[in-house]
């Protein structure tokens, strides 16, 4: 049994229905928010005071790819199509279980620090079960799915699969991680985009997600080479092609989706489809810049993500929220995305991508104790007067100072409780440098 925590005289940002802000004491018991109010009188096994720091949510991030972690630099300044086939595919070919694994800590640890406590993330072909081990040992919360590629020119042999093979190995891996952990891990497809997967695979991954109630992480319309490739091979735009494969539903997440027409965008509303947005992706692949505020406005669920740390570099949500507000205000004025709406992003509306919505991404009694403290008082963030404001405009992921999941403190003034980090460090190290030979990349 998890220990009880009462957080004490907190700036509460409780992200729900009325999006409370209140100075105050939240209490977590048994892995859950069991109280929250201006002030508890009760006992608790730990104490933590907040006096000054704001207690918010744990970002819940909507597109990840850990396995990705170790190719931080190098995939610099190369558009989608060839950043995938001159480094990440030939990289991720080169993958062994043990660098995997090392890479899945590597992210797993820059997310905990900076405040993320959910993640949705698509792994590579092989060495999956590399990865849930470190979410299982890390106390990370996260859904994440094998990548699934049955088709696709310049595929290196490391990452092709036949069909069945593809689907066998899916299924596996759900029925042996699907609910793990007490319910922290859980399992998704995630067919990689339609370029590299078969329209029976995507048919195939449609029904069965909805036959085993679990979520299809994929990537769609994220640069218009992409676009144009499904169109001249299907005769369809991308959303409509997966529409007709059975892909646009509430149990789909759609990375990216940055070039979309007003049917497209209708289409997702229609049968709502989540779209996770990755600003700083988008912009460093040169990719373009996605119709957020008319997506918000037409009613599609929008949350964010980071994307892989080869094309960002960084796994920060907020970097993600101040660039998804900059990026909307460029385009339609300066009222256009609220920090209050960027914030909502990284939180509830990321809960509710992941079918989590009565679960996570709110400080209410009940729900997960999934929580972030955040110091507010360092020179970047001063004055505070408006906290909201503060955390998507002004801060950093290095205020982050202590980080809850399911009532389990995983990172307490800064350190890390459940990760070595100088031996992350060093593993991770010596393993981009293993794959970078063994690729012949670098």
């Amino acid at each position: 049994m998890a220990a009880s925590i009462l957080i004490k005289s907190a700036t509460v940002i409780t992200m729900d229905s009325h999006n409370r802000v209140f100075e105050g004491d939240v209490l977590v018991e048994g892995g859950r928010i069991a109280d929250i109010a201006s002030s508890l009188n009760v006992e608790a096994d730990d104490v933590i005071d907040a006096r000054g720091r704001v207690l918010i949510p744990g970002f819940v991030q909507t597109h990840i790819h850990l396995c990705q972690t170790l190719f931080r630099g190098a995939a610099d300044d190369l558009s989608l199509i060839n950043w995938l086939k001159k480094r990440i595919w030939p990289l991720e070919a080169a993958h062994t279980a043990e660098s995997v694994y090392a890479s899945a800590q590597l992210g797993i640890a820059e997310l905990i620090r900076g405040g993320t406590t959910c993640a949705l993330t698509m792994e590579t072909v092989h060495h999956t079960e590399a990865v849930f081990r470190a979410i299982e040992e890390s106390g990370f919360r996260a859904t994440a799915g094998k990548c699934m590629m049955d088709r696709g020119n310049d595929v290196p042999a490391g990452l092709k699969e036949e069909t069945e093979d593809s689907i066998a190995e899916s299924l596996s891996l759900l029925e042996r991680w699907h609910g793990q952990a007490d319910g922290r891990i859980r399992y998704c497809f995630a067919p990689r985009f339609a370029l590299s997967c078969s329209p029976a695979l995507l048919q195939r991954v449609a029904r069965l997600a909805r036959e085993r109630s679990v979520l299809v992480h994929t990537h769609a319309s994220e640069s218009k080479d992409e676009i144009a490739t499904v169109e001249r091979e299907t005769g369809r735009r991308n959303i409509a092609f997966l529409n007709d494969v059975g892909l646009a539903s509430s149990n789909v997440v759609l990375a990216h989706c940055v070039h979309l027409d007003d049917d497209e965008i209708e289409v997702l509303h229609r049968t709502g489809t989540h779209v996770a947005h990755c600003p700083s992706s988008n912009l460093k692949l040169g990719s373009g810049i996605a119709r957020v505020s008319d997506l918000l406005e037409r009613g599609v669920s929008v949350s964010l993500g980071a994307d892989g740390a080869p094309c960002n570099n960084r796994l920060d949500m907020f970097t993600e929220m101040r660039t998804a507000a900059l990026l909307q205000k460029v385009i339609h004025g300066p009222a256009a995305m609220p920090a209050l709406t960027a914030l909502r992003m990284a939180t509830i509306n990321g809960a509710r991508a992941l079918g989590l919505v009565d679960q996570l991404g709110s400080i209410e009694a009940g729900k997960q104790a999934d929580l972030a403290l955040v110091d507010l008082s360092r020179l970047h963030a001063t004055p505070a007067p408006d906290p909201v404001s503060t955390l998507v405009y002004s801060a950093e992921a290095g205020d982050v100072d202590t980080v809850i999941i399911a009532g389990r403190v995983v990172m307490s003034e800064r350190q890390l409780t459940t990760l070595d980090e100088n031996r992350v460090i060093e593993s991770a190290r010596v393993q981009a440098a293993a794959i970078s030979t063994a690729a012949s990349v670098g």
